[in-house]
């Protein structure tokens, strides 16, 4: 398994930590001995996501507090290959070919929605598990005092 992504899964939200894990774990177990799936972003902080979003080429619609990884609630991937079989995995690809597929139909398949099937700006990295609440829902929350800290992060609680 992927050290990395092992820490930013611990990163996520409570309600979705067990069972991402357990997830990450099927998924990367689907795929072929030269890929690995790796997490590249799972809570990023309001400034990390604002910083972000002032990037350009453009690459987020979503400002501070309107992301689900603001919320612990999304994960990005990219998929990793061993191209020469030393078991370093020493290329990324965020090309979306049948193994992208595969690990998309995975997520959807345990309630994830896939950034991927958006109309207007889609972003095939990216899930994410809201429980019915849109950012501001979860914003307003957060401002309300209705929240939860887990290793050193606030999240609204759910």
């Amino acid at each position: 398994m992927d050290k990395i992504t092992l820490e930013r899964i611990a990163l996520a939200h409570p309600k979705i930590r067990e069972e991402l894990m357990v997830y990450y774990k099927e998924c990367n177990n689907k795929l072929p001995n030269h890929v690995r799936l790796r997490f590249s972003h799972v809570y990023r902080s309001p400034a990390e996501q604002h910083a972000l979003f002032l990037k350009r080429p453009k690459v987020t619609n979503a400002d501070s507090f309107q992301s689900m990884h603001n919320y612990g609630l999304a994960f990005d991937v990219v998929l990793l290959y061993d191209k020469n079989g030393d078991g370093n995995f020493e290329s990324a690809s965020w090309i979306i070919d049948e193994h992208w597929h595969k690990v998309a139909e995975y997520f959807k398949g345990k309630g994830y929605e896939w950034g991927g099937d958006w109309k207007k700006f889609k972003d095939a990295p990216h899930f994410q598990k809201t429980f019915g609440f849109d950012w501001k829902t979860l914003k307003s929350r957060f401002d309300k005092g209705i929240i939860i800290t887990n290793n050193g992060i606030t999240y609204p609680k759910i």
